[in-house]
């Protein structure tokens, strides 16, 4: 059977789907960790044991999730199986001897546990009296063999990825290949002049040779060092524009995911992603291109030594090849900790922008504390982990230290004798000596590409498993459907259900028949976590539904261009942001070229002109982060300005007046009400006062159409409706 495989995971969330990408290797079919994640329905929170069995059961396994204690662990469970460790975290059990629990943990690697440290990890739970614990056994079936095979070659081939981006600059790789070679044959002379000066010059006593060599190794001394100074600049420009070329290339392919993926990632695993290009670009500045022609110097400064004495080859190769096979060894271990300071610093990241995000909450709830004991406990975790990186680089440079050394002392005698035996000059001993140090540099160096390959292959991995993400909209899909810059046409919901989290999750919607129709005003009311913002959220294809469909009269909206649909949507969310920019550039978000009777026209609608040329620098007044320095009122001002200067012909309102007072709210929707002519509209709202003049209220409890109608209609029903709005009605029971 084996060695157990395993695999790392490549952010905090990615146990489950990990683990099970573990056993189905296990038993010899391979699964992207991608595809693993979408069929377990992981969200930013995790994955649960049910989603890891939806996933397993989707791929062909027979799965039963159990709580059991360890006799019945040991003696009945078939393994590999997935276990609940320390009820936040989850790790595979696949094999149990004489008390010796062996485990692959996606986080640590392939472990061995003690019976009783493992079942403190374990236990969670007590069943009939005794300590127990969760796990999830799995079985293949015949389907789990019949299932095509989800190669991880995508996520395999990130250095491919980084040479195709090398072969877009043949021009300077070529002067980079000029420049090395000519370093090369440079310094492939300097031992024999240094031969020459001792043999010849000081032997013959002939002076004037010795100036004349001097002089020529000053010559080759400045032309090496300023062929050194062109690769530099050139190996400069190469990884910069390589690493434009790859930040771009992500920050491209991040737009064009979809929605459900940002609410499945921490904020920090994006950001150290976005980072880890500075390995890449540190990878092809100091190691990627070098690396080829210090194996060149190598090979021919041992063939000059092997020339000169063939012991002192044989002991130098001999040496080096123990060297190098020492530094290796460390590499996996290596891998294994950086995989670690990934998930830390991503955890310290998140941290860090929650704790500026919330600085106000965080005073107002008196938990500057807890915050930084928090923060602090993360620090731990990494001090932990680079203490572990450094007595690794330790036993490493210790080791390394002594074999190359011992090497260079060693050689030394051999040439030291060889000189008195008179097998070599005085002259070839130096020059052997300065061979010796030509020979070592590829060496360090070949152990300085072997890190920064690895550390850029990691990044490569993590770069390109988000390059292998579907994309929100499939760039190909065209049914010859345009839009009418000036028609509308109706939103039809037939039957639309969704859920965020997978086939067992609660319905947020259920089984909605509706017509949203063209050119009238829709109002969506209910109570909190009856489905409404959600229900717009499918109509802006941030979501597809689970069952049922959506159509623009008779067109499918699966068969429309997502960004085209969205070109002619304006949308006031309750979580709509505000950019560090000027107010200007926050309204007209969009263009490149500011209409400014376009932007006035908006912020008149929006009524928050006079605010704005009240300010020093009015429209080019920059604002923080987040609106940091505007109220929720003067936000949502903005926001529904950005909406206006767009002109759409659909309109999604989501709480858009809920932070206005009465008087604005009153004049901006006396303004909105005559922008919203001809347009399709859909408000959600509680406020009466935003609802009642629409043309449909909808309203919506747990996830259900329970009443639709006019507001004079649903008043007199004394339904549902009714009972949201009376008391802003003042009506008695």
């Amino acid at each position: 059977m084996g060695k157990f495989p395993h695999y790392t995971q490549l952010d905090q969330m990615d146990c489950g789907p990990t683990c099970l990408q573990m056993i189905a290797k296990h038993y010899g079919r391979s699964y992207t960790i991608g595809a693993l994640r979408k069929k377990s329905f992981i969200t930013r929170e995790g994955v649960s044991l049910l989603g890891i069995s939806d996933a397993a059961e989707a791929i062909g396994f027979r799965t039963l999730g159990v709580k059991i204690n360890y006799h019945q662990l040991l003696t009945e469970a078939p393994l590999p199986s997935v276990v609940h460790w320390y009820q936040r975290h989850f790790i595979v059990v696949y094999k149990i001897t004489n008390d010796k629990v062996f485990v692959a943990d996606p986080s640590s690697g392939l472990l061995t546990y003690s019976k009783n440290d493992f079942l403190k990890g374990w236990f969670s739970t007590i069943d009939s009296g005794q300590d127990a614990g969760i796990a999830l056994l799995l079985q293949p079936t015949p389907k789990f063999f019949e299932n095509g095979i989800e190669t991880e070659a995508e996520q395999k081939g990130g250095i491919k990825l980084l040479f195709g981006y090398l072969s877009l600059h043949k021009k300077l790789m070529l002067q980079l290949v000029l420049g090395l070679l000519t370093g090369s044959l440079i310094s492939l002379t300097l031992p024999f002049l240094t031969q020459s000066i001792i043999d010849i010059g000081i032997n013959t006593q002939n002076v004037q040779f010795i100036y004349l060599v001097l002089a020529g190794q000053f010559m080759l001394f400045f032309s090496r060092m300023a062929v050194d100074f062109i690769r530099r600049w050139i190996l400069l420009h190469l990884s910069t524009r390589i690493n434009i070329s790859l930040i771009s290339d992500f920050l491209v392919k991040l737009f064009k995911l979809p929605m459900p993926f940002f609410e499945g990632k921490m904020i920090g695993d994006i950001l150290r992603r976005i980072e880890d290009h500075t390995r890449i670009e540190q990878f092809i500045s100091t190691s990627s291109l070098s690396i080829l022609f210090s194996f060149f110097n190598f090979i021919v400064f041992s063939i000059v030594l092997a020339i000169y004495h063939i012991p002192m080859f044989l002991v130098f190769a001999g040496f080096s090849a123990c060297y190098i096979v020492f530094v290796l060894l460390f590499m996996k271990k290596r891998a294994a900790l950086d995989y670690k300071r990934f998930q830390q610093m991503a955890d310290n990241q998140s941290s860090l922008i929650q704790t500026v995000q919330g600085m106000s909450e965080i005073k107002m709830n008196n938990c500057e504390t807890q915050k930084r004991w928090e923060w602090e406990r993360i620090q731990a975790k990494l001090f932990h982990i680079n203490v572990a990186s450094t007595k690794l680089q330790q036993y490493q440079d210790a080791g390394s230290l002594f074999l190359n050394e011992s090497k260079n002392m060693l050689i030394t005698v051999m040439a030291a004798f060889a000189v008195i035996e008179g097998s070599i000059t005085l002259g070839m001993m130096l020059a052997i000596q300065y061979i010796i140090g030509q020979l070592n540099a590829p060496i360090q160096e070949f152990i300085a590409f072997t890190r920064a390959y690895q550390d850029a292959k990691i990044s490569l991995e993590r770069i390109n498993e988000i390059q292998h993400e579907k994309n929100e909209q499939d760039d190909s899909v065209h049914t010859g459907f345009t839009f009418n810059t000036t028609a509308n046409a109706s939103l039809i919901l037939h039957k639309v259900s969704f859920q965020y989290e997978g086939p067992h999750s609660p319905k947020v919607l259920d089984d909605i028949d509706l017509v949203i129709q063209e050119g009238k005003i829709t109002a969506i009311v209910g109570t909190s976590g009856s489905g409404k913002t959600t229900l717009m959220k499918l109509l802006l294809k941030f979501y597809k539904p689970t069952d049922g469909k959506i159509n623009l009269d008779a067109e499918n909206m699966e068969n429309i261009r997502t960004a085209e649909w969205r070109k002619i949507c304006g949308t006031v969310m309750q979580d709509g942001y505000i950019f560090s920019d000027t107010i200007a550039r926050n309204i007209s978000l969009a263009d490149e070229e500011i209409d400014a009777k376009k932007l006035r026209h908006a912020v008149q609608i929006a009524n928050i002109e006079s605010f704005i040329e009240g300010l020093p620098l009015g429209y080019n007044t920059k604002i923080g982060s987040n609106g940091v320095g505007l109220s929720q009122g003067q936000k949502q001002r903005l926001l529904i300005a950005r909406a206006v200067y767009k002109n759409p012909q659909y309109i999604f309102f989501d709480e858009a007046t809920s932070a206005l007072d009465a008087n604005n709210e009153k004049t901006i929707m006396e303004n909105l009400n005559q922008f919203f002519k001809d347009k399709t509209v859909l408000v959600i709202a509680h406020r009466l006062s935003t609802v009642k003049n629409a043309d449909q209220i909808v309203v919506l409890e747990k996830g259900k159409i329970v009443e639709v109608g006019s507001h004079e209609e649903l008043t007199t029903k004394k339904g549902f409706y009714y009972e949201l709005v009376k008391n802003q009605l003042e009506l008695g029971n």
